[in-house]
């Protein structure tokens, strides 16, 4: 008989048995075990159970179903034709079960998973570069899907669970937020390879003073404009600086076109780009720090390693 459920679709007396409990999952591992050895006592033995409650349950199952599973014989059973199809399926649907109970286990236990990380510019190289690699290597499993964006763009994400981790410049204290500084790198600076200063070793503040300093809206540019201001008001200098709505690409393409010269990190110099050339500024006081911010509500054992891996690499830079 068929009954309408409440969204309209019609449901079995077969499958109101199993909503109701009335089939346990164990009756159909019971069955599933006589199927495999086509003998109640057998497939007892392999369960460590009593035959009889094999049997009881196995009839019980075939009442619930209206349908007859086994054809008993003296010597064993035989799988009715019913039967076979129920456990093909069943043996199916066990199998999904199984592997959605371990596939849970595993992204509780961080094995499987995905990581959703915001960050200011290119992990080519450097500490981000570094924590990736290592992080792949240690869980192969966990996807990582990395989104580039401003300061304030990807601190949002992160607040709205958007993103599982931003990694920003600078300190920084978001109030409904845990942060925490991992590691600094040196500010070089970038000048077209015709610079009258790109043959030099480094570069000092003076030196630069005169240049127009081309400086991106979006990333890291309103921590590089505040410390260019910063720096050239300490020695009374008037900055020339000009704000740039582009990618880091077209930001060096243009400074290689002798647009004007640049501020970077030490681990984005390592990138060649052509027509640029990267100096060390000798005196800046400074370097670039570099946070990683993170909601304290997301808990999830794939964050928790990233930290993890990040906080002990740390240690060992600032111990080297």
């Amino acid at each position: 008989m068929r009954r309408r459920a409440h969204n309209g679709q019609e449901v079995t007396d077969q499958q109101n048995a199993l909503l109701r409990g009335r089939i346990p999952l164990v009756a159909l591992i019971q069955t599933l075990s006589v199927a495999e050895y086509l003998n109640f006592r057998h497939a007892a033995n392999a369960l460590g159970v009593s035959q009889s409650s094999v049997s009881t349950r196995i009839k019980t199952l075939e009442e619930d179903l209206g349908v007859v599973l086994f054809e008993r014989r003296h010597r064993g059973v035989r799988l009715t034709d019913a039967g076979r199809s129920f456990i093909t399926e069943i043996a199916a649907g066990i199998g999904h079960l199984d592997l959605a109970i371990k596939t849970a286990g595993a992204v509780l236990n961080g094995t499987i998973g995905h990581l959703s990380i915001g960050l200011l510019s290119s992990i080519a190289s450097g500490f981000l570069a570094d924590l990736r690699r290592r992080y792949r290597d240690e869980h192969p499993e966990i996807e990582l899907d990395i989104f580039e964006g401003r300061s304030d763009e990807i601190i949002r994400q992160v607040r709205e669970a958007k993103l599982d981790i931003a990694f920003v410049v600078g300190a920084v204290e978001v109030p409904d937020c845990h942060s925490r500084q991992l590691w600094s790198e040196a500010v070089i600076a970038v000048l077209p390879q015709g610079h009258s200063l790109a043959s030099a070793d480094h570069l000092m503040w003076e030196d630069l003073a005169a240049d127009t300093f081309l400086v991106r809206q979006s990333g890291a540019g309103p921590q590089v404009l505040d410390h260019i201001v910063r720096r050239l008001v300490e020695r009374e200098k008037s900055p020339r600086i000009r704000r740039c709505d582009v990618g880091r690409d077209t930001l060096m393409h243009m400074v290689a076109d002798g647009e004007g010269i640049t501020l970077t990190s030490e681990a984005a110099s390592h990138v060649p780009f052509p027509g640029v050339v990267f100096r060390p500024v000798a005196d800046e006081p400074d370097r670039a720090r570099f946070s990683a911010v993170w909601s304290p509500h997301n808990r999830g054992p794939a964050l928790r390693h990233l930290l993890d891996l990040a906080t002990e690499m740390s240690k060992s830079a600032r111990s080297g």
